[in-house]
C-alpha cells in the first residue's frame, strides 16, 4: 500500500530579533532597526523590513550597513530576551505535535503528519499556529507548508513577510521552475557560477538541462541530486531531539588583543557563557577547544579533555586558560582577533559520588548556580565574575 504523503510545515519568524525589538520599544516602528555587533568589526544578526529597502541584510558587516544605512537605529543583540519569546513560540509548536525541529530560536520544521486526524487540514494547523504565535507574542511569523522540507522552507520564504502559504503537490513546478538557481539548496556561490557558465540560471533550465551539460557544470554524483531537488523531490525526515554536538561562544575584538591578562579575561567570560549553556541543558562535556585568530584571518584550535565529563566554568577555564597558554608561549608577538570557547563530546551525567571526588567542588557549583539564577532573572551579564570586568566597556 503506498505511504500517504507527509504534511510538513515550516515556521520563520520575521525579522525576529529587530521585531522583538520593536515590541519592547514601539517608537522603533516604521524606523530602520538594525541588531548588529557595534563595534568596529560587528556583523549585522539581523534588521527589519524598513532598513532592508537600504540594502542591509544579515551578516554584513556594521561598518557596511552603517554606509548604506547612517540614520538607522543600531541595537546590540538581548539573546536573553530573543530566548524568551522563543520558548513561547515552541511551545506553541509542542501543542500541535511532538515532531519539532528546531533550526534556531526562530525556526523550526513540524512534521503534522499524525496531527491532521485531530485538526481536519495542514492549513487549520498552520493557521492555529501563526496565530497563537501573534496572540502571545504579537509578533508575526511566516508560515509554508508542503508534503516535504524543501518545499515547506520555500513556502515561507517566498510568502514573506507575514506569510502564509501551502504549496500542493500539483503546484511544484509552478513555484520552483523561475527560481533562480541560486535559490535551490546545495547550490552555492561555485556551484551557482558553474552552472551559469553552461546556461543553466533557474531551477526550470536545469529541469530541462541534458545530463552530459548538468554533470560537466556540478559532478555527476551532485547533478542527480541536484535534479531530485529541483523536482521538488526531498526524503529528509524532521528529526526531533538531535543531540547537540557541541556548544561554543567566540568573540572577535574591535583592536587587536596583545596582553595576555586581557586575553584571559575575555576567554572567561567565554567559559562562563558556554558553561551556563550546557548546564541549562543538562549535559556534561569531555572536551574543551579553544579557538584563536590572528589577524588578518589565521586561524588556530586547541583542545584538550577535562579530567572527567563536567560543565563548572571554573574546570572548563582551568582547561581552556592552559591551552592558551601554550599557545601565547608559542608566538614570539602573540596577537588575537578572535577568542572562542566549545564544549563537545556531552556525556550522561556521572553519579553524585564520582562527580564529587574528581569535579567541581561544592562551592565552585554553588557558584555557578547562583550566578545562572540571577542572569536567567535580570538577563546574561547581569552577574559575571571578577576577572570579566577587564572586558566590559570593550564591547
Amino acid at each position: 500500500m503506498q505511504q500517504a504523503p507527509r504534511a510538513i510545515i515550516h515556521v520563520d519568524m520575521d525579522a525576529f530579533y529587530a521585531s522583538v525589538e520593536e515590541l519592547d520599544d514601539p517608537s522603533l516602528v516604521g524606523k530602520p532597526v538594525i541588531v548588529a555587533g557595534l563595534g568596529r568589526r560587528g556583523v549585522v544578526s539581523t534588521c527589519n523590513y524598513v532598513a532592508r529597502t537600504y540594502g542591509v541584510r544579515s551578516a554584513m558587516p556594521t561598518s557596511e550597513a552603517r554606509r548604506r544605512c547612517p540614520d538607522g537605529i543600531y541595537i546590540f543583540p538581548r539573546h536573553a530576551r530573543y530566548a524568551e519569546i522563543s520558548e513561547i513560540v515552541f511551545s506553541v509548536f509542542g501543542e500541535v505535535t511532538p515532531m519539532i525541529e528546531g533550526l534556531s530560536l526562530d525556526e523550526a520544521f513540524l512534521d503534522v503528519t499524525a496531527s491532521l486526524r485531530l485538526f481536519a487540514s495542514i492549513e487549520a494547523i498552520g493557521r492555529r499556529v501563526k496565530q497563537a504565535i501573534r496572540e502571545r507574542t504579537g509578533l508575526n511569523a511566516s508560515v509554508g507548508m508542503a508534503h516535504n522540507k524543501l518545499l515547506a522552507k520555500l513556502a515561507s520564504e517566498l510568502s514573506k513577510p507575514d506569510g502564509f502559504l501551502h504549496i500542493h503537490p500539483e503546484e511544484v513546478q509552478g513555484y520552483l521552475d523561475p527560481l533562480p538557481i541560486g535559490r535551490m539548496w546545495t547550490v552555492g556561490k561555485v556551484a551557482e557560477e558553474s552552472l551559469h557558465k553552461v546556461g543553466i540560471r533557474t531551477i526550470g533550465d536545469l529541469i530541462r538541462a541534458d545530463a552530459w551539460r548538468l554533470n560537466k557544470a556540478v559532478g555527476e554524483r551532485h547533478a542527480a541530486q541536484l535534479r531530485q531537488l529541483c523536482l521538488g523531490e526531498d526524503r529528509r525526515p524532521v528529526v526531533t531531539d538531535a543531540p547537540e554536538v557541541s556548544i561554543g561562544s567566540e568573540w572577535t575584538f574591535d583592536i587587536d588583543v596583545e596582553a595576555l591578562p586581557i586575553a584571559e579575561a575575555w576567554l572567561l567570560r567565554q567559559c562562563e557563557r558556554v558553561g551556563a549553556r550546557a548546564r541549562s541543558r543538562g549535559v556534561d562535556a569531555r572536551t574543551v577547544s579553544v579557538k584563536l585568530r590572528e589577524p588578518p584571518f589565521v586561524t588556530h584550535s586547541r583542545q584538550a579533555q577535562l579530567p572527567v565529563p563536567g560543565n563548572a566554568t571554573p574546570e572548563i577555564y582551568a582547561v581552556a586558560r592552559r591551552l592558551l597558554h601554550l599557545w601565547w608561549n608559542q608566538h614570539p608577538r602573540p596577537r588575537l582577533r578572535l577568542l572562542g570557547v566549545t564544549l563537545s563530546g556531552f556525556d550522561a551525567r556521572y553519579g553524585d559520588e564520582q562527580q564529587d571526588m574528581f569535579a567541581a567542588t561544592v562551592s565552585e557549583k554553588r557558584s555557578d548556580s547562583v550566578q545562572d539564577r540571577i542572569n536567567e532573572r535580570f538577563g546574561a551579564g547581569a552577574l559575571v565574575r571578577a576577572g570579566v570586568l577587564k572586558t566590559r566597556g570593550s564591547e
